[in-house]
């Protein structure tokens, strides 16, 4: 019986090629968007977690408002946080742009900033040449410092850096390493880029005492073990209490693991919200799947009739016509899928993102189709079959 019904209704739909098309438009259309939304969706969040992970998970900021008697975290403020149990390293963020000077050249606007060893422990391929700052640099409040290569190329036209020296306030400091260049396709690298000419960058704890500075308002802090992030979190969040005299309108900690926590809710909602308004136009197709299976079952009354006089069952006629009507649908979706993942390339290499195929969003797309067959089918499939077949001999 089954595979009599699948042949009488592949050759109803072809006998009805243009409007089998024109009733599987919406459709298509609705499985192209929900296929195209989800899977750039995804593209996207991919490619902007990685970038929230490439700037460290396992990584809290602390950022210092002060008090009117504080204004910010002072040395004896970072030593205490630095003894917090699973804490691995801080570095402060501390930077300005000023000249520098060597062999007579003079570069404005340069970059100078104040790290921590910390960072380049965890940024081990931050260095082309010669070495990061050590601990040894950090506790002796060294005079040392890493160049960016357009800063190298500027001062010493080509020749070695390693080993020369660069004033800065007046102040000699010998260069022991070349930063190496960032990736140009970095998204974080190209919203952190300004128009300085070039990047210095010292100890913190000479960039401090370089500049006469009491209080850090911004503080990388890194933990040791991902797991107890939430931990650290909590006795970080302590000792800052203790230091601003337990204001805590003083000071934030920004989780980067609960901001990446938030974005995935976020493209998550946004997600279904869209797929939710795609959606609509499977709606409309479905509605005209079943006016189409209608005006069917009315034109071919005298037919179901004459198959109802010689014998034929209700439940027969009823599945011929509701396995037109998913036959319809699935070709609809399956059109849709393949036209969706071409518009989703297409995006993804306007937009400059990976393509992620989704698997999920393809048997979304397939499920939707089918069951919006088997809903808008049923009432037309159901009246063919409820038919009296003497009164559907009559319109012979």
């Amino acid at each position: 019986m089954l595979r009599e019904s699948l042949r009488m209704s592949l050759a109803n739909i072809r006998g009805n090629k243009m409007r089998s098309f024109l009733t599987v438009l919406g459709i298509i259309i609705g499985v192209m968007a929900i296929i195209a939304l989800i899977t750039v969706m995804q593209s996207a969040t991919g490619e902007v977690t990685a970038q929230f992970e490439s700037l460290g998970t396992g990584k809290l900021t602390v950022q210092a408002m002060g008090t009117p008697l504080k204004s910010g975290l002072t040395e004896s403020d970072l030593d205490s946080i630095l003894s917090i149990d699973g804490v691995s390293g801080i570095s402060p963020t501390l930077s300005q742009e000023l000249s520098v000077v060597a062999g007579g050249e003079v570069l404005e606007d340069v970059l100078v900033e104040g790290y921590g060893y910390a960072w380049f422990r965890r940024e081990t391929d931050a260095v082309s040449r010669g070495r990061p700052l050590l601990p040894a640099d950090q506790e002796q409040r060294s005079r040392v410092c890493l160049i960016d290569s357009d800063l190298a190329a500027a001062l010493f036209s080509g020749t070695d850096p390693i080993g020369q020296t660069v004033l800065v306030k007046g102040t000699r400091f010998r260069i022991v390493g070349v930063l190496k260049d960032p990736d140009v396709s970095d998204v974080m690298s190209q919203m952190q880029a300004g128009d300085e000419s070039g990047t210095l960058i010292m100890p913190y704890t000479a960039y401090m005492r370089l500049f006469g500075i009491k209080g850090v308002s911004s503080l990388e802090v890194y933990v040791d073990d991902t797991d107890r992030t939430d931990e650290v979190t909590d006795s970080l969040e302590a000792a800052l209490e203790a230091a601003f005299n337990y204001r805590d309108d003083s000071y934030t900690v920004i989780n980067m693991e609960s901001l990446l926590d938030v974005m995935d809710t976020m493209m998550g909602l946004m997600t279904n919200l869209l797929v939710g308004i795609a959606s609509i136009a499977l709606l409309v197709g479905g509605i005209g799947i079943m006016n189409m299976m209608l005006v069917s079952v009315t034109e071919r009354t005298s037919e179901i009739g004459l198959r109802k006089a010689l014998g034929a069952r209700p439940r027969s006629i009823q599945v011929q016509f509701l396995m037109e009507s998913i036959i319809l649908s699935l070709l609809g979706g399956l059109i849709g899928v393949v036209l969706g993942l071409m518009v989703s390339m297409l995006l993804a290499s306007l937009m400059d993102i990976a393509f992620v195929l989704s698997p999920g969003a393809i048997a979304l797309g397939v499920g939707f189709s089918l069951a919006v067959g088997v809903v808008f089918g049923w009432a037309p499939a159901r009246k063919a079959s409820n038919l009296n077949p003497i009164d559907a001999l009559r319109s012979l």
